[in-house]
């Protein structure tokens, strides 16, 4: 498969990175998935995968029993997707170059990815019994409910033999477990590389998002009042303040874009993102869109014209109005917090 390569200022805002599929609508990215299994892993049944992205659907847009619909404002409908179809892609291009050898992925393994992939950050979801406000409280410990939920979900699939597995391998897309941890509990190789291609998706897919600088200051931001990570307090009951407001998270995200790129990408993951080479004829385009956008964030920054960040997407959530919700309870969230002073 040949990206087609259109103009960056081209491309809309809810579609993937090559401008050719629309990362808001689950239909769409699973039969993009679909022909991608197909051409990689011929003959494999596509119907776990196709029952997962309709299980996927149901639950973030609420209509799956127990369960909120998704609420939080970063983490949304299509940054799963948009991560699913990164996943398939890495996959699909990892397989090809270890084809017919002993770290190949096998057809299994690769619809488990998509499992991990539609449902890494299902822990945002608040469960009908929990008195929590926004999924965003769950930041710390969403990726361990993520874990959780497929423990209960896989055994419905037909998938119970890797809850464990995929227990730990989840955790490559988080911060909770130290990745040397994580190894130690996953002695197979290929599950291993499992996870580093799915914490690759994770990263470049929300990196390489043609909103990606706005969402940091008008949607990450509030997650991050919400979680307890903007805002935190020491062990005196004193507050950090780690980012003051969304422009003091936009000045540090270019130390972050190059952590993220040294630390993980390149060290941990071990440049994972490598395998999208061979379906775009050498290029990467994800990599190139990071790229892009960090050479303008730095722009922005040089000359302080906020202006030029001017996007404001859809949220794809279950409300229509959860934008207006998240910003009620941030302000909320500080009221409180300064009414303690």
């Amino acid at each position: 498969m040949k990206a087609s390569n259109p103009q960056y200022s081209a491309r809309r805002s809810d579609y993937d990175v090559t401008n050719t599929v629309r990362v808001s609508s689950a239909a769409d990215v699973r039969d993009a998935v679909q022909e991608l299994f197909e051409s990689t892993w011929p003959g494999t049944p596509f119907g776990p995968i196709a029952r997962a992205f309709h299980d996927f659907e149901l639950a973030f847009t609420g209509r799956m029993p127990g369960y909120f619909g998704v609420d939080t404002v970063y983490h949304d409908q299509q940054h799963t997707l948009d991560v699913t179809l990164a996943m398939a892609r890495l996959m699909a291009g990892y397989e090809r170059t270890q084809a017919g050898t002993a770290l190949a992925l096998g057809a299994e393994r690769a619809a488990v990815g998509m499992f991990l992939a539609l449902f890494h950050d299902i822990g945002y979801l608040r469960e009908r019994n929990e008195t929590a406000r926004n999924g965003a409280e769950f930041t710390r410990n969403h990726v361990s409910r993520s874990a959780r939920f497929m423990d209960f979900y896989l055994p419905t699939i037909g998938f119970a033999h890797w809850t464990r597995i995929t227990a730990e391998i989840v955790h490559f897309t988080g911060y909770e477990k130290p990745f040397d941890q994580i190894g130690e509990k996953v002695p197979d190789p290929r599950d291993i590389k499992l996870g580093h291609l799915l914490g690759t998706a994770d990263m470049i897919a929300q990196m390489a998002d043609r909103c990606y600088l706005e969402k940091c200051r008008d949607r990450l931001y509030p997650e991050f009042v919400l979680g307890g990570v903007a805002v935190t307090p020491d062990t005196r009951g004193d507050r950090g303040v780690k980012y003051a407001s969304g422009l003091d998270l936009l000045r540090q995200t270019p130390e972050f874009m190059e952590e993220t790129r040294r630390k993980r990408l390149d060290a941990a993951f071990d440049r994972a993102y490598r395998y999208l080479e061979p379906l775009f004829g050498g290029h990467n385009p994800y990599m190139e869109s990071i790229d892009r956008s960090l050479g303008f964030l730095r722009q922005v920054l040089r000359s302080e014209s906020w202006r030029m960040l001017r996007r404001s997407p859809q949220v794809f959530a279950a409300e229509p109005d959860s934008l207006t919700s998240v910003r009620g309870l941030m302000a909320s969230y500080f009221k409180r917090a300064w009414s303690r002073e």
